[in-house]
């Protein structure tokens, strides 16, 4: 057999490496396309079928609006303001306080949670604490942080910590628990101290579960703040829900729940966008 007969499938693999890469590129792509693309559909399909059963009256107008109504309201709010001002100024004040809980959530779950994970004494006597304020619905804590608070933003805050405490200790406290002890024992034959094995192996190995829960938590921070304006509060997305609901005004209950999606949607792929930039070593599932 010559040499040339030898060397051509070698030659031929290492043609086929880029080609097989550009290939599962281009069917991420393609992929990526149609499943945006079926979920722009989807969204009409719903949008229309929704105003033609409330134009035909097939389901009641006044009670569930119709989309047209919706964006018109939405439109209002956005060139004329609403009634309590500025439609950007009610959206960054919720947000702030969705922001700021969430901000105090998140440190505060994380610090507990790492703390808890790796000091077996201290999850032993605040475990049940822990267990039984897990088990009081939040939500209704709300009216007492108004009593508490007043009217302003730190009742609302307050309310944002809440809900974004539990989820955010509880992923922290189990990947403190879940690191790879041949990690840990072979920082401490190298010489690590409790801080450095903490800092340096414990919270990165943990770092998967905290981003888990972030993604949901800012989720709880905007409802914490909603519900608190929408029980007592001077402005903010909440309340503008309350009025609406006051004065019947589906389209307007409805225009506030769009905005608040399209907040948390933005703040999702933010979030997403955070986690890849830290997470740019592991494959992704097109990768897969």
């Amino acid at each position: 057999m010559s040499p040339e007969t030898l060397s051509t499938p070698v030659v031929d693999t290492v043609k086929a490496g880029p080609d097989r890469a550009r290939s599962r590129a281009q069917a991420a792509r393609r992929r990526k396309a149609i499943v945006f693309a079926v979920r722009v559909l989807l969204l009409v399909a719903v949008l229309g079928l929704w105003e033609a059963l409330s134009r035909a009256e097939v389901i009641d107008p006044f009670n569930f609006s119709m989309p047209s109504k919706i964006w018109d309201q939405i439109w209002t709010w956005v060139t004329h303001g609403t009634a309590l001002g500025p439609l950007g100024e009610q959206i960054w004040y919720t947000l702030y306080e969705a922001l700021l809980g969430w901000v105090i959530g998140v440190i505060a779950g994380v610090v507990f949670g790492i703390a808890l994970g790796r000091i077996a004494f201290l999850a032993d006597v605040l475990g049940p604490y822990i267990k039984v304020l897990n088990s009081i619905p939040r939500i209704v804590l709300a009216p007492i942080f108004v009593i508490w608070f007043g009217l302003g933003a730190s009742s609302k805050v307050a309310s944002a910590v809440v809900l974004v405490f539990f989820p955010v200790f509880f992923n922290a406290f189990q990947g403190a628990r879940e690191v790879d002890r041949n990690l840990v024992a072979n920082a401490r034959i190298l010489g690590a101290s409790d801080r450095r094995v903490t800092l340096q192996v414990v919270i990165p190995s943990a770092t998967s579960w905290i981003f888990t829960s972030l993604h949901v938590s800012f989720g709880f921070a905007l409802i914490g703040a909603i519900v608190g304006e929408y029980i007592g509060a001077t402005k903010g997305i909440g309340l503008l829900v309350a009025q609406s609901q006051g004065t019947f005004n589906a389209a307007g209950v409805y225009a506030a729940m769009v905005i608040l999606a399209v907040v948390a949607l933005a703040a999702e792929g933010l979030l997403t966008f955070a986690e890849r930039r830290i997470f740019r070593w592991k494959p992704s599932d097109s990768d897969s």
